[in-house]
């Protein structure tokens, strides 16, 4: 059983409007979803729910790898100048069977820049699926708490957690069996905001 989540970053300090921004793939781009209806667009609803003064930039692109990612974000830094930067990536990286130790260099790469500009970075870990071998998965896995630890950065083990380790891994995905369907999009929320609430003003 995956462990709790684990926080490094000390909370953004209050004031205006603070822009979070979302850096990751299909899991975070609506891929097959009613546009809306994503784990990203229930993350603005919820903050507006709860009086908090963000707004969400969802800068993710569906088949995006920490390469892709690497390379876009400088970009994004300066036009959107983030207080937080949710990173998540990697997912694709392992499905094309890119070395590991790529996406570590290339999320660490994104996590000290984002906070060298000022931004706390929040990173969502993934998993790779079961026929590759419990071995391997281990160490993608690892990958996130690696580099959350090193670059003091937040983290949540697992944005799937209760989505592809269910007893039916098929019922919350689309047709695909790869992309969580709109039901999963509320649990993703659910992985992602307790830790994302903790680096927010109270």
């Amino acid at each position: 059983m995956l462990g709790p989540a684990v926080v490094h970053s000390k909370p953004v300090p209050p004031g205006p409007e603070r822009v979070l921004l979302v850096l990751g793939d299909s899991l975070s781009a609506e891929y097959g979803l009613r546009r809306g209806s994503g784990w990203v667009a229930l993350l603005q609803e919820r903050l507006a729910r709860d009086n908090l003064a963000a707004r969400v930039v969802n800068a993710s692109i569906s088949g995006d790898t920490s390469s892709g990612g690497r390379s876009r974000l400088p970009a994004l830094l300066r036009r959107h100048q983030p207080a937080v930067l949710l990173l998540q990536l990697g997912s694709n990286d392992a499905l094309r069977g890119l070395p590991l130790n790529m996406t570590r260099d290339n999320l660490s790469f994104m996590a000290r820049l984002a906070r060298a500009g000022g931004a706390r970075v929040l990173l969502l870990g993934m998993d790779m699926p079961p026929n590759y071998g419990s071995a391997l998965r281990q160490q993608f896995r690892a990958v996130f708490s690696q580099v959350a630890q090193a670059e003091q950065a937040a983290l949540v083990p697992f944005l799937l957690s209760g989505v592809a380790d269910r007893a039916d891994p098929t019922e919350l995905f689309q047709a695909d069996r790869i992309h969580p369907n709109e039901a999963a999009q509320a649990l993703m929320l659910a992985n992602v905001w307790p830790v994302l609430r903790g680096l927010l003003p109270r």
